[in-house]
């Protein structure tokens, strides 16, 4: 440990009361000596010399601690300089004084105090180990080899040789050096927990120095993570770092039995009960278990029910969850708790149109407006919001507003994403025309896209337009999701239009089989379908289970019209 010299001498008179006191010999045994009277003076003389350089040394240490917290740089280094110096047998301060040097990157005054220590017959392996480091960032790497091999044969349980050896070769671009140095540490017999933890980090650390060894450093890693969960500790500290190499190494499994287990024998320490908690979220979302993950957010707001961003990442769970109520009401928190925090105003509006309350939404986005300079992100929420108020004109305008933002900005969010809600208002509003070049748009960001391929190739059915080419665009959505109701009702129907009732039919009833819910138009289009095929009864079966999800005009008239007779409005079978 490092002697407290700024303790032991405040004062500067201290040395002197420090030198007279070490001239006694009061505390040693008294007995006959059977050297000489000169001999015996010699001795008390140097011994008097070494208690003065001592107290100097103090005294040095000490008015360098005062220089620094006086903001007097160079004096403090000057100071603690001399104290190496003058006290060499004295490592502790060796070693600080030498790490004090290296940081203000003075590595030649490391150096020298360094070689003055190593120059003592009982030099450590932990002067060594700095030595060699030294002369690594001097680019001396022989010299810095040989004070290493030294290091680690006097220390060869302490991991310090060893790291020094690994940062010498990384230095010099020699990672399978450097992999065999750790490889060697790896190899020590009877390695403590702590030393095994150590070098996992620098196995780490490698794989991300020399990519091309990424996963052997990853599997070398967890290797000695193993043992060192073997062997077990009980210190809190070095649970916690084991835990997390193992999450760093990708044993995320290992890594949540250990944060579980450190959650359960420590509840009395909220610090470490909040960061282990923070990790587990971590690893939960990661592997997509939101229930684990929302258990540990739930104790962390129970912790500590002012904490923004367990409501933020509650909320994050619970849209993906589809509970858009729950979500609402977690980022609703999360912005009073943290108002300048701009996404959670967008997130919680996303939330709120998912609820279908487009109004709230369109409050939300005021009052961002009001708060934060006009993005992207506002302008395209405010679109979205005024599309399920149906207010397309008003959205389209504030749609063309997050598009120029964009293109100034951040051209990447222009996506199919962006395009296809572009087409879907357009649509909405009865401009066919734009709809579709900004569905082609879509399609020619996102060529698979399934949903722009069905919306646009249906849009071209129900009204009529380009129906081969609205087939061919529906049969790719079926060919990619042949579950989807949606898509196999614009399938039956496009068909139903191209005068080929009796090839849409089998459509229909599969739209019919694979809805999740009960769909008014998907029955809407089977009884036309019916019709077509002069299938009367089951049309108005139907039609009837139609108006009965959703009332509609249109679909009444057809069930008043009890002739027998198909439609007007539908072609005839083709035969």
């Amino acid at each position: 440990m490092l002697r407290h010299y700024w303790l032991w001498g405040m004062a500067l008179g201290a040395a002197g009361a420090l030198v007279s006191g070490c001239g006694t010999t009061g505390s040693r045994e008294e007995g006959p000596r059977s050297e000489s009277p000169r001999a015996i003076r010699q001795q008390e003389l140097q011994e008097e010399r070494e208690a003065t350089r001592t107290a100097e040394a103090h005294a040095h240490y000490s008015a360098g601690f005062i220089h620094e917290m006086n903001g007097e740089t160079a004096a403090a280094a000057e100071d603690y300089y001399q104290a190496a110096v003058l006290d060499p047998d004295n490592e502790s301060v060796v070693l600080d004084v030498s790490r004090r040097f290296l940081q203000s990157k003075q590595p030649g005054k490391a150096l020298e105090v360094l070689t003055r220590a190593a120059g003592r017959p009982g030099a450590s392996g932990e002067i060594y180990a700095r030595l060699g480091l030294v002369y690594t960032q001097l680019g001396k790497n022989e010299q810095a080899i040989v004070a290493i091999r030294v290091a680690i044969k006097k220390s060869p349980d302490s991991l310090s040789g060893y790291r020094n050896l690994f940062l010498n070769y990384i230095q010099t671009k020699q990672p399978q050096a450097a992999l065999k140095a750790l490889d060697e540490a790896a190899a020590r017999p009877g390695a403590e927990a702590e030393f095994l933890i150590d070098l996992a980090e620098l196995y780490m650390n490698l794989g991300l120095e020399a990519p091309t060894l990424k996963e052997v450093s990853r599997e070398r890693s967890l290797a000695v993570l193993r043992r060192a969960d073997k062997q077990g500790t009980a210190s809190p500290a070095l649970r916690l770092r084991l835990a997390e190499g193992f999450n760093l190494a990708g044993d995320t499994a290992t890594a949540a039995r250990l944060y579980l287990d450190l959650l359960k024998k420590m509840p009395e320490m909220p610090g470490l009960r909040e960061r282990v908690r923070a990790n587990l979220t971590d690893i939960y979302l990661r592997s997509s278990n939101h229930k684990m993950a929302a258990e540990q957010l739930e104790a962390i707001v129970r912790d500590d029910p002012t904490n923004p961003q367990a409501y933020y990442f509650l909320g994050r769970i619970a849209l993906e969850d589809k509970k858009p109520a729950e979500a609402a009401d977690h980022f609703s928190k999360m912005i009073l708790l943290s108002p300048t925090f701009e996404p959670a105003y967008y997130f919680l509006a996303m939330a709120q149109l998912n609820a279908g309350k487009s109004s709230d939404a369109l409050a939300t986005l005021e009052k961002a407006r009001k708060q934060f300079a006009q993005s992207f992100a506002m302008e395209f929420w405010t679109g979205m919001a005024y599309s399920r108020e149906k207010a397309y004109s008003e959205a389209l305008r504030h749609y063309t507003a997050a598009e120029v933002i964009a293109k100034v900005t951040d051209p990447k969010q222009l996506d199919e994403g962006f395009y296809f809600q572009l087409g879907a208002t357009c649509e909405r509003k009865g401009d066919y025309e734009q709809a579709e070049k900004y569905f082609q748009k879509c399609l020619s960001l996102a060529p698979d896209s399934a949903e722009a391929m069905n919306y646009l190739g249906y849009m071209w059915a129900e009204h009529g337009m380009k129906l081969d080419q609205a087939r061919e665009l529906i049969e790719k959505a079926v060919k990619a999701e042949p579950k989807n109701a949606a898509y196999l009702d614009s399938l039956a129907w496009v068909l139903f239009k191209l005068n080929r009732p009796g090839e849409a039919l089998p459509q229909a009833l599969k739209a019919v089989e694979f809805s999740e819910e009960p769909d008014a138009t998907v029955y809407d289009h089977l009884g036309d379908i019916y019709a077509a095929l002069n299938q009367i009864e089951k049309a108005h079966e139907a039609w009837k289970k139609s108006v009965s999800l959703e009332a509609n005009d249109e679909v009444k008239k057809k069930l008043e019209g009890k002739s027998g007779a198909e439609p007007e409005s539908k072609p005839a079978p083709k035969s």
